[in-house]
């Protein structure tokens, strides 16, 4: 059986694959600051998206969506500027967002800007 941190990749891989199905183009993956880390920088279109992935495998500990708090949205948008600092990506010429994807048992949740920034 795979250990958790092999089961969140295989789950990390599925959305990568959905976001490119969707015409996505994967920037980056597991993109690590201090004490944050984003799971897929990806673009669409001209945005920038920072992609957030919760799994579970069922229902009994919440929606996998329900994961993803404001301490959280904090920690990724922390990590979000810190990317953006490093290469030189201004929110005012180049549009950002932040999404979630859950993934429930088989189910794929893609909430596109579920969150704005918290500074």
């Amino acid at each position: 059986m795979n250990n958790k941190r092999q089961q969140g990749k295989d789950y990390e891989e599925l959305a990568v694959k959905y976001l490119k199905d969707k015409g996505y183009f994967i920037i980056e993956r597991n993109f690590q600051v201090r004490q944050a880390e984003i799971d897929i920088i990806a673009r669409y279109e001209s945005t920038i998206v920072f992609v957030e992935v919760k799994y579970r495998t069922n229902a009994s500990s919440g929606h996998p969506l329900e994961a993803v708090t404001v301490s959280k949205q904090k920690k990724i948008c922390k990590a979000a500027l810190f990317y953006m600092n490093k290469n030189k990506i201004s929110p005012d010429n180049t549009p950002i967002r932040f999404d979630v994807i859950g993934i429930l048992g088989d189910e794929i949740t893609h909430i596109e800007n579920a969150f704005d920034y918290i500074g």
